[in-house]
């Protein structure tokens, strides 16, 4: 049977805990979903806003180098499209056990764990008609210093372990064989890269002590809700110190628009 879903996904932010050094204070993990079936037509927005850029047939739309103004279209082209959005947001500044997230690839498999979960629960509630299975194909945007190989056998792990680990991603959904990477270049994986960006840039504060959560609020008709909230769902914070801390943060009073 056909798979049901493609899944893409990238990031913003790294992962380093160095902050006064250059460390971002967020690393932003996010999906962008697709039904299989209509897939190539979805993506093909990409193609759409270069047009409307005037930008080169294939040129890869990379969210951080294009200018302010040529990222709202991009953003509203996503917000109309038949895609979902998850995004886990990880303030790490409030990480406790840091010892444990500073070893290699710890905090990037972890954030795809929370990310995965989310991607399941999406997939299992909008399983496509007959002939498909409703799982999901996974493409990361191929990064250095990744093996994914080890990402696959994590899952892998996580699946033998679901119960102890009080994983909760749906296995009929993820299936740890159907993850790859490529390059950036694949249309969904820069509709997936905008996503992160754009929320990156939202919870990020930038040199002069603002975000840009006009990013957030265009994405928000794309962004996964779930029974009337996005907190947990579309948007899942990490960790749950720095959630319980949210309503307090000024620049991000924007996200009692999302019901936080």
């Amino acid at each position: 049977m056909a798979i049901g879903f493609v899944v893409y996904i990238d990031e913003s932010g790294d992962e380093g805990f160095l902050f006064d050094k250059g460390s971002s204070a967020w690393f932003v993990l996010s999906a962008a979903i697709t039904h299989k079936a209509s897939d190539l037509q979805t993506v093909k927005l990409v193609d759409k806003v270069r047009s409307l850029l005037g930008r080169k047939d294939k040129e890869p739309l990379h969210f951080r180098k294009l200018k302010h103004e040529h990222r709202l279209p991009f953003l509203q082209q996503i917000a109309l499209a038949n895609l979902k959005i998850i995004s886990v947001l990880v303030h790490k500044p409030s990480i406790q056990n840091v010892e444990l997230f500073q070893q290699k690839n710890r905090l990037y498999f972890y954030a795809a764990r929370l990310l995965l979960e989310r991607v399941s629960w999406y997939c299992r509630d909008h399983m496509p008609k007959e002939n498909q299975d409703g799982s999901a194909q996974i493409i990361f945007s191929n990064r250095g210093g990744i093996k994914y190989e080890e990402l696959r056998e994590y899952m892998s792990v996580l699946k033998k372990q679901t119960a102890p680990f009080e994983v909760e991603i749906d296995w009929g959904v993820i299936k740890p064989h159907q993850i790859k990477a490529y390059s950036d270049n694949r249309m969904g994986l820069q509709i997936a890269d905008a996503a992160a960006s754009s929320l990156f840039f939202s919870v990020q504060l930038n040199r002069y002590g603002f975000v840009e959560d006009r990013y957030a609020r265009l994405l928000k008709p794309a962004i996964y809700i779930n029974k009337g909230r996005y907190n947990g769902y579309g948007l899942k914070f990490f960790p749950r110190e720095y959630e319980a801390r949210l309503e307090q943060e000024e620049h991000l009073k924007w996200l009692g628009d999302f019901g936080f």
